[in-house]
């Protein structure tokens, strides 16, 4: 798997069981983020931070589809 650390360096593709050794080193999480790639993307980070920068994505996303025109008649 293709495996970037905490402050974006490309550590290049390590093993499964290497990148989880790194990660625990650092006392963070494997995350893996892009899953149909070949090879397997993955990011060492803090799990709880991802997933509020991910939730946070979506509902900025969700604002700009929230805008409705309105027709003149």
């Amino acid at each position: 798997m293709q495996v970037i650390d905490d402050k974006g360096k490309n550590l290049g593709v390590l093993k499964t069981a290497q990148a989880l050794i790194i990660a625990k080193e650092k006392s963070l999480d494997l995350v893996e983020i892009a899953p149909t790639a070949k090879p397997l993307v993955a990011k060492i980070t803090d799990y709880g931070k991802y997933q509020y920068q991910e939730s946070k994505k979506e509902r900025s996303a969700k604002k700009v589809k929230e805008t409705e025109t309105k027709g003149v008649r």
